[in-house]
């Protein structure tokens, strides 16, 4: 059970510490420092080098989330409401995740490579906006999951 918690842990890092730097540290630089085509550029090629790891993150938390929650609490029934938050955050994040990569993403590559630039624009403004939901709910999960069975 020790190595389905410390890969969990570690896809919830990677993927909660990821959109925290993007939106945190990385965002307002762009910002400072590029005009558009530049930002936007930026921003597909993070994202490209970024979702695969968000991808891997997605796999690796469903698959020991479902390993503890059957191996240690027995199912549902056994785990306790901060398991349940958890779950349910995190199936939020991966439906606002599958999103990004199947529509404003790819709408995002298209308006690049046509270099619309406000086209792009809109795209990656939904991009953030949704990115930034999901940090929310991904730091509160991290809340609820060290604390949780404290409360």
């Amino acid at each position: 059970m020790s190595l389905a918690i410390t890969l969990h842990i570690l896809a919830a890092t990677i993927w909660v510490g990821g959109m925290f730097f993007a939106w945190m540290i990385l965002r307002p630089v762009a910002v400072d420092l590029l005009e558009p085509p530049q930002r936007l550029t930026l921003w597909y090629h993070a994202f490209q080098r970024f979702f695969p790891w968000v991808w891997a993150a997605v796999i690796v938390l469903l698959v020991t989330g479902l390993w503890m929650l059957f191996g240690v609490f027995g199912g549902m029934g056994g785990a306790g409401l901060h398991v349940h938050l958890m779950l349910v955050s995190g199936l939020a994040m991966m439906a606002l995740f599958l999103h990004i990569w199947f529509a404003p993403y790819p709408r995002l590559g298209k308006a690049i490579a046509a270099e619309n630039w406000s086209a792009g624009g809109k795209q990656l403004g939904q991009i953030r906006r949704l990115i930034g939901i999901n940090l929310i709910l991904g730091l509160a999960t991290v809340a609820v999951a060290s604390a949780g069975r404290y409360l």
